[in-house]
């Protein structure tokens, strides 16, 4: 299906060399987009998928830098407008567990470490996008939250559920005050996503465990994910939609 309103849209979507953001970034170039291609450790994996996007007849630009510093963040975005020269949507999507660590043991270095990769981030990237957004006369905002910002998260999660939650609720404040200016902020909520992220951070016991609390059965893949960040790109099909989280989890979560 093609969104006749991404065609030639400039989108950052960060932490797209592997899982959702790769799917991401093959979904909005197939759509038409420019696609700045953002990554920081995974240097094969990015290289691998631009060269595929550029294959297919794809515009993408490789932007690495670290998103758990400010200054990365910025970067990303300053990286993205200099190569398309306008910046229509950023999608916040770069974040990580970490570590599991409860929150009993729990000590300020891991909420600076965790809070610094999945919270900060969204907030210095759109305060560094939202000028570029206001010049191309509006534009979307995409933060990628997690189940775990509804459920409390688990098995030492806990820290990690806390800054999605932070995620989902500037969503709904940026929300707010970005529409004025035609900027549509919205989030997706992944659930269980079989991806390198839950190889990393949940052991096959854990998978299991989450999976039978699915009711539609299975994990999801990063794919189920893709129809969603779309939706909300295209103001066609969502111009009436802000501030909204939407869950993507089989539903193992119906709010």
């Amino acid at each position: 299906m093609q969104i006749s309103d991404l065609a030639g849209k400039v989108v950052l979507i960060t932490g797209a060399s592997t899982g959702i953001g790769a799917a991401l970034a093959r979904g909005f170039a197939a759509q038409g987009a420019a696609v700045g291609l953002h990554y920081h450790a995974s240097v094969d994996a990015a290289e691998v998928l631009a060269a595929e996007i550029s294959g297919a007849g794809g515009r993408v630009v490789l932007i690495r830098s670290d998103m758990a510093t400010g200054e990365g963040a910025r970067s990303a975005v300053d990286q993205a407008v200099a190569a398309f020269g306008r910046l229509d949507g950023l999608i916040n999507n770069a974040g990580a567990m970490v570590r599991r660590v409860s929150y009993e043991l729990a000590t300020e270095a891991d909420y600076d470490e965790i809070m610094d990769l999945n919270a900060r981030s969204v907030l210095v990237a759109c305060s560094a996008a939202i000028p570029h957004l206001k010049a191309a006369g509006g534009g979307f905002i995409i933060n990628t939250s997690s189940i775990a910002a509804r459920n409390g998260a688990g098995g030492g999660a806990g820290l990690y559920g806390s800054a999605k939650a932070f995620v989902s609720n500037v969503t709904r404040g940026m929300a707010k005050e970005l529409i004025a200016f035609g900027i549509r902020v919205n989030a997706v909520a992944p659930g269980v996503i079989a991806t390198p992220f839950h190889e990393r951070y949940s052991t096959e016991a854990q998978m299991k465990a989450m999976v039978a609390t699915v009711p539609q059965g299975r994990a999801g893949v990063a794919e189920d994910c893709v129809g969603a960040y779309l939706f909300l790109a295209s103001a066609e099909l969502s111009g009436y939609i802000i501030g909204q989280v939407i869950e993507v989890n089989g539903g193992q979560l119906m709010p």
